[in-house]
């Protein structure tokens, strides 16, 4: 697919495709300017962002959120940005499920912004998605564009999740557009001593849903639909089973598996590469490990 061959359709304020929920908010765009396709009305569209900067912990839980969350029939919104926006869309993609992308520059392929991300906006497209701006072709980005065009993020979603993201960031001016709109907003903890970790803490102080699981976001959302089960892991050694344990919490790296352990280097490495062979563990590189289905 060739994203110059797509053309660009615009949407205005008074057509009957316009997405309801965007015709609410304060200062709703008078035109919508889309590539693709936007998702069937009744569908739920639901936000998820945070930092370019992510860490291997942001990565994991992104995939996996993103993941249950379209399963159980919820469109991800994201800002296509590198990092937990760009993660957010691929879960879809991966899933061959519709996603919505809202950038802060026109469309056309001279102005859109980032290109590293050129490829996945074919992929959102083939998968069923769409590209939306509110800015004409020929806009390119600036400091006032992104940061405006995220209130487009929260007026199109029923609620807004931050994972990872700075104390000053994009991601938690999302945030603040979706408590002005009165939508539902989530933040992921992390660690006390992680910066990315600083937006998420103000914002469950400032009164957002913390969030451990999908379950935690469909339950606020009153959505009845369970997420379908997870296959239980089987082990064929007790070595297999302590590292399957352990990376069912989160990622983590070789030295911390065999600090945790207590089991010899070379055997933690013998474990791993069958567990990987056998599609149980992936390597995240940097001899990060993640248990496959993350």
């Amino acid at each position: 697919m060739n994203l110059s061959n797509i053309p660009i359709k615009k949407l205005d304020i008074q057509n009957k495709d316009y997405p309801s929920s965007l015709k609410k908010i304060s200062d709703p765009p008078e035109i919508l300017y889309i590539k693709g396709k936007l998702p069937n009305k009744g569908r739920v569209y639901f936000a998820i962002v945070g930092t370019r900067k992510y860490s291997l912990y942001g990565k994991q839980i992104t995939q996996e959120i993103a993941r249950d969350l379209i399963e159980a029939g919820l469109v991800i919104v994201s800002g296509l940005a590198p990092g937990i926006d760009a993660f957010a869309h691929l879960a879809a993609v991966k899933l061959k499920k519709p996603t919505v992308a809202v950038l802060g520059t026109g469309l056309d392929l001279e102005s859109v912004y980032p290109k590293s991300n050129l490829w996945l906006m074919e992929e959102i497209l083939k998968t069923g998605g769409c590209l939306i701006s509110e800015y004409p072709p020929g806009t390119h980005g600036s400091k006032f564009t992104f940061p405006k065009r995220n209130r487009i993020i929260a007026g199109l979603s029923s609620g807004v999740l931050v994972i990872e993201a700075k104390r000053k960031s994009g991601s938690l001016i999302t945030a603040q557009y979706a408590f002005s709109q009165n939508k539902k907003v989530f933040a992921v903890p992390g660690s006390i001593y992680s910066v990315n970790s600083k937006g998420c803490h103000f914002l469950i102080k400032k009164g957002a849903n913390l969030v451990e699981s999908a379950q935690d976001i469909l339950q606020e959302l009153n959505i009845s639909q369970k997420l379908s089960p997870k296959e239980m892991p089987t082990y064929k050694t007790k070595e297999q089973k302590a590292i399957l344990e352990i990376l069912s919490v989160q990622s983590m790296h070789i030295d911390q598996i065999v600090k945790k352990t207590g089991f010899s280097v070379s055997l933690v490495n013998k474990t791993l590469a069958i567990l990987e062979l056998e599609g149980k563990v992936k390597n995240l590189g940097g001899n990060n490990y993640a248990t496959s289905n993350s």
